[in-house]
């Protein structure tokens, strides 16, 4: 008899933690239905703050007591917001242009280079642009500037300037994959100049130059043989045939 009475006084005194979610659902219920009986006894003046107009290249993502109103970004057009417990986030989804600022970049043979880009995106996922990065765009941003080091860093120099476009094509898979989780649709890559050193530029112009000077030389040698060739074949003429009037046509050629 002891025993059942030491288990039942144990039972009584087990803690029951509270459902904080449940009654934190009770108290959002209850401001929804307080709010809205605010809303309606002060329309219709209510209504110059309820509703919002949204226009055509944006959408909005509203939260309620927190969490994600149901039926996922709204617009255009007209919403309904309810004040004190609605929040929302405009979200543009025309293309932004971002020129990416001067990056030195190494590269794979160890030549310094100053590179210039331009990446073209857009938002295509409001909702996922809002929950699941604090600042898509800025985001974006960064990782195109990371991403253009990191793919120009494994190019030779003679790499990155006759592979614009496969570079180009390279960083925008790659940003187009990194962001697709904001959001972020990446449209398009460019580079726009790759600036070498100024001394590896003379350099280069330096050989140029020789190149193009023994080219001429190459040409003027080929132009002495030939008319050295005419001459011999103007001579051997000439012995063939010793007629006065053949000479004459021919001396011009001597």
């Amino acid at each position: 008899m002891d025993e059942k009475i030491l288990v039942f006084s144990v039972v009584l005194h087990v803690d029951v933690p509270p459902d904080y979610e449940t009654i934190g659902t009770i108290f959002g219920y209850a401001l929804v239905a307080l709010s809205w009986l605010l809303i309606i006894l002060t329309f219709p003046f209510s209504m110059c703050v309820c509703l919002k107009v949204i226009k055509e290249y944006e959408r909005v993502v509203i939260f309620r007591i927190g969490r994600l109103v149901f039926g996922g970004a709204r617009g255009p057009g007209m919403i309904f917001i309810i004040p004190c417990i609605d929040t929302y986030r405009k979200i543009d989804l025309r293309v932004v242009s971002y020129a990416v600022p001067p990056q030195e970049i190494l590269s794979k043979d160890s030549v310094t280079v100053s590179v210039d880009a331009v990446v073209y995106f857009r938002t295509s996922d409001p909702i996922a642009s809002v929950n699941n990065v604090d600042d898509a765009i800025y985001s974006t941003k960064l990782l195109a500037q990371t991403t253009l080091r990191n793919a120009l860093g494994m190019k030779t120099l003679t790499e990155m300037l006759t592979e614009r476009e496969a570079i180009a094509q390279l960083c925008e898979t790659i940003l187009d994959e990194g962001t697709e989780h904001w959001g972020v649709k990446v449209e398009r890559v460019e580079v726009k100049d790759i600036r070498l050193p100024q001394q590896l530029t003379r350099a280069m112009a330096a050989e140029a130059e020789a190149a193009r000077e023994a080219r001429a030389k190459v040409v003027a040698a080929e132009g002495e043989q030939k008319a050295s060739r005419a001459l011999k074949e103007a001579a051997d003429v000439i012995q063939s045939n010793p007629d006065e009037e053949q000479h004459n046509k021919l001396n011009p050629l001597a």
